[in-house]
């Protein structure tokens, strides 16, 4: 979050008028249900979507234009694992409709609280794809193309299985 702005924003490019960077991410969700265990919203709700830790990759300043805003839309993001072999596959626009509507939802959240963001906050918008249980020894690379300055980049090793 660039500043406290971005909790009276009302469109996309409102939204990407606070925000600083968008930063390549691997989120790393925590199973803590029984894969036997039906999964319904309310459920992964209550859990925060299993979310407990997540990876930081390269970052890109945003550039609060309609240019900018299209191409988060736009954008593919691609996993792949250490061979190259493509895990996942999703546009931008599989959040919601545009990644930028995430932060609208949570803005508008979290003023029935009467809560806000906070300069400085980092969101994580959502997951582009399933969640998949990672093995010993996999590396997995997510790749965020099309954007505006170029393609960004997370990648984690996992040394051991969950």
């Amino acid at each position: 979050m660039k500043d406290a702005g971005i909790n009276e924003a009302k469109t996309l490019l409102e939204v990407a008028g606070h925000l600083s960077e968008v930063v390549a991410f691997i989120e790393l969700p925590d199973r803590i249900v029984a894969e036997t265990e039906k999964v319904d919203g309310n459920l992964i709700t209550a859990l925060n979507a299993s979310a407990r830790l997540g990876v930081l990759g390269q970052r890109l300043k945003v550039d609060p234009t309609p240019e900018f805003v299209a191409a988060l839309e736009k954008m593919t993001v691609t996993a792949t694992d250490q061979t190259g072999a493509e895990l996942a596959k999703a546009k931008g626009d599989a959040l919601l409709g545009h990644p930028l509507n995430p932060v609208l939802w949570l803005i508008k959240d979290l003023a029935a609280t009467d809560e806000k963001l906070q300069v400085g906050d980092l969101i994580s918008l959502g997951s582009f794809a399933r969640p998949q249980t990672p093995q010993a020894g996999q590396t997995v690379t997510v790749r965020y193309d099309g954007l505006p300055g170029g393609s960004l980049k997370a990648s984690v090793q996992f040394l051991s299985t969950p």
